[in-house]
């Protein structure tokens, strides 16, 4: 059966946009959403589930998810954009065809971790079955806090470029794309500690590929 992963996501401070940024902000992340299965409920929330082949990727997505999120201009600064996020991996039980119905280990450890978000300053939990080695959990709760402490700090700035270099674009298109400046694009992915999110990404694929 192997391992699947469910993220189950809610917009933070989504009340504060504007009807035109929301309506912008949700069209980023259906188009993002888009290759896997999904669903969005009440307004600001979404579920989203990874079969076991796309299960490596399940972080990179979370990621683009909440940089998504966080580049979405506030009206107030006081309360930007930002993106609450659950990875639960685990075991499902039988075929998924509506994710409101679906059952299974991945999808109760992903709506757990973020009822246990709702009472933390945090944004990001990885939980997986019990069973698994102390030194998986343990991985993943390391990644868990040091990803968030990143992108607690990172600016709208930041995320416009950590967006792109996310989708897999190099500094120089993402210079093309945004039209700001090499030394600019530079200093924001500098800044916004990318070479970190890329050594973060790569952890993460190897604790993925110790699950058993």
């Amino acid at each position: 059966m192997g391992q699947h992963a469910v993220l189950t996501c809610d917009i933070v401070n989504s009340t504060k946009l504007n009807r035109a940024t929301e309506k912008v902000l949700l069209s980023t992340l259906n188009k993002l959403l888009e290759p896997y299965t999904y669903e969005f409920y009440r307004g600001d929330s979404f579920q989203v589930y990874l079969k076991p082949k796309e299960l490596i990727e399940s972080l990179q997505i979370a990621l683009l998810c909440r940089t998504a999120a966080i580049k979405t201009p506030a009206e107030d600064p006081a309360t930007p954009c930002d993106l609450r996020t659950s990875i639960g991996i685990g075991t499902i039980s039988g075929t998924v065809k509506k994710l409101a119905s679906a059952k299974g280990e991945a999808f109760l450890l992903s709506g757990r971790g973020l009822d246990s978000l709702s009472k933390s300053q945090a944004h990001l939990v990885i939980s997986i079955e019990n069973g698994q080695p102390n030194a998986l959990r343990h991985g993943f709760e390391l990644i868990s806090a040091y990803t968030d402490s990143i992108f607690h700090n990172i600016t709208t700035k930041q995320a416009e470029v950590i967006y792109q270099l996310l989708r897999g674009k190099s500094q120089t298109e993402t210079v093309k794309t945004l039209k700001k400046s090499k030394s600019t694009i530079s200093q924001l992915a500098n800044t916004a500690k990318w070479s970190e999110i890329e050594w973060i990404l790569l952890m993460y694929k190897n604790l993925i590929n110790e699950i058993k």
